[in-house]
């Protein structure tokens, strides 16, 4: 069913652009006979122009992922409560993104910082093509500007990682074997009622075990969104699975990039994007080379410009 409605949009959206053809041939007509329609006209061909580019764009995410669902991970780097407030000032402009694109969020983890910010934080995020897009946030974060934390007002320079990976579904299976994962449990924090503080209801997984190259690898997901430690130990185990399916993924890729040595990927963990806010404005990507002045819109979740540069030169 999925599969179905994804090529249904597809010709959905198809016909949209057939039937703005038609508007405009039928403008074109109507000026031949002598009245001026030439606004309608203008009008009809910019916006056709604007679908043409966002269904080729659209086209590029054609990865077996892409479509999938995502979850996305944020962490502060060194710095205390400076980092910590940027991992949470991220944290608000991925869940503007997702609204503004008309996906749902859920918060499958948030721990809350000592003074201020976040520790981390994992959010799920549905919605069409929704790690598609994302994918092109993986990578540190960086951050300059006068710390509001700071009494003498110096600049400071923040780090933090976005961690994306594919949401996987039933069409993926993944066997992890249950001697290599350690539950722990822990008091869940923030809404959802008096249970959730008096009762060990968040789930932590941790799977140690060997990837498919020999590497031995250490992965973590924890879920305290549920009421019951039962459902939050199953979202868990879902985060778990599907994070082990990244670093598969991940492997699969680098192997493919020494075959196509040429082509360059940036790796996880590199530092992808500057958000200046002193001693100018400007946020700029250091993979594309894409930058705007325009600091406040970015930090509201306007970075499909960003988004948009990255996958057109990855592609």
């Amino acid at each position: 069913m999925q599969d179905l409605n994804h090529e249904k949009s597809w010709v959905a959206q198809w016909d949209k652009l057939d039937e703005r053809r038609q508007n405009i041939l039928l403008f074109r007509e109507i000026m031949a006979e002598g009245d001026d329609v030439t606004d309608e006209f203008n009008d009809e061909v910019t916006l056709l122009k604007k679908e043409v580019e966002d269904l080729e764009f659209k086209n590029m995410l054609d990865e077996p992922d892409d479509r999938r669902d995502a979850l996305l991970t944020i962490n502060p780097g060194a710095g205390g409560t400076e980092s910590q407030d940027w991992a949470e000032m991220l944290y608000r402009m991925y869940t503007r993104w997702a609204s503004d694109n008309g996906m749902d969020t859920t918060v499958l983890e948030y721990q809350p910082g000592d003074v201020a910010g976040i520790k981390s934080a994992t959010l799920e995020i549905k919605g069409n093509f929704a790690y598609g897009y994302l994918k092109a946030e993986n990578g540190v974060h960086r951050l300059v500007r006068i710390s509001p934390f700071d009494s003498n007002a110096r600049r400071h320079t923040s780090f933090s990682s976005v961690f994306v990976t594919p949401l996987i579904d039933d069409t993926i299976q993944i066997e992890l074997n249950p001697d290599d994962i350690e539950m722990q449990r822990f008091h869940a924090g923030g809404k959802g009622g008096q249970n959730v503080n008096k009762v060990e209801t968040g789930v932590r997984l941790i799977w140690t075990g060997k990837l498919s190259n020999g590497k031995e690898e250490r992965v973590v997901a924890e879920c305290q969104q549920e009421r019951s430690q039962l459902q939050n130990r199953e979202k868990a185990m879902v985060m778990l699975k599907s994070r082990v399916y990244d670093h598969e993924k991940r492997i699969k890729e680098e192997q493919k990039n020494k075959l196509e040595s040429s082509k360059m990927k940036n790796e996880w963990g590199s530092q992808i994007r500057s958000y200046v806010f002193h001693p100018y404005n400007m946020v700029k990507d250091h993979r594309t080379g894409y930058e705007t002045s325009n600091v406040d819109a970015v930090m509201d979740g306007d970075i499909d410009e960003f988004i948009k540069a990255y996958l057109m030169s990855d592609a």
